[in-house]
């Protein structure tokens, strides 16, 4: 399972944005990018606004440049808008659509749990945190999984707008997924067209 492994506050202040919920009370702290030029002022390049915005995404998603480069040409490969579908790809994972959902309170959590094998999709197990969900597909927790601690702490504490294409049935543990999202119901702040303009150079 490839995946970054790195300082992640380093990389919310590179991006200049949170991007590690956990994270925040360090981001606060130094806001500015790290280095020891971090608080210097620097001219930014088209380049450098474009690359930012890939990368923000790429680390909210927990996704390497391979794998990235990857949805993009599939986003590419599909009617309508590039940046939209490439968003709609990466809302679709499954490790996504259990941290949407409430069930896990970060994304790496989410992923781990997917990898564990505590989830089923149409009652089969996946534990593949990449796997696309599709319209009328149900993802449900393995029945001696229901009360583990992770998903009981997160189901108990967290108070997360639920998205609209999907529903959630928090007794049961049960996602049912209605529809693929729309770019309005995608609430990342992304300016996904840099990330187009950066690929099609």
């Amino acid at each position: 399972m490839a995946r970054y492994t790195g300082p992640r506050t380093k990389v919310s202040r590179r991006a200049r944005q949170l991007l590690d919920e956990n994270k925040a009370k360090y981001f606060d702290r130094r806001p500015y990018p790290p280095g020891e030029h971090g608080r210097r002022r620097i001219r930014e390049s088209q380049y450098l606004i474009q690359l930012r915005e890939k990368q923000k995404l790429r680390f909210m998603y927990g996704v390497l440049e391979k794998q990235f480069r990857r949805y993009y040409k599939e986003a590419n490969r599909q009617s309508g808008i590039t940046g939209t579908n490439l968003l709609v790809i990466l809302e679709t994972r499954l490790d996504n659509v259990v941290y949407r959902s409430g069930l896990a309170r970060t994304r790496p959590q989410a992923r781990q749990m997917v990898n564990h094998g505590h989830f089923l999709v149409n009652g089969k197990k996946v534990d593949i945190p990449s796997y696309q969900v599709r319209p009328g597909e149900i993802v449900s927790v393995k029945e001696r999984s229901k009360d583990i601690l992770p998903i009981q702490h997160s189901v108990d504490t967290l108070d997360r707008n639920i998205p609209e294409w999907m529903t959630v049935e928090t007794d049961s543990r049960q996602i049912t997924i209605e529809d693929l999202p729309s770019r309005e119901q995608i609430d990342t702040e992304i300016q996904e067209q840099l990330i187009v303009e950066l690929y099609s150079k």
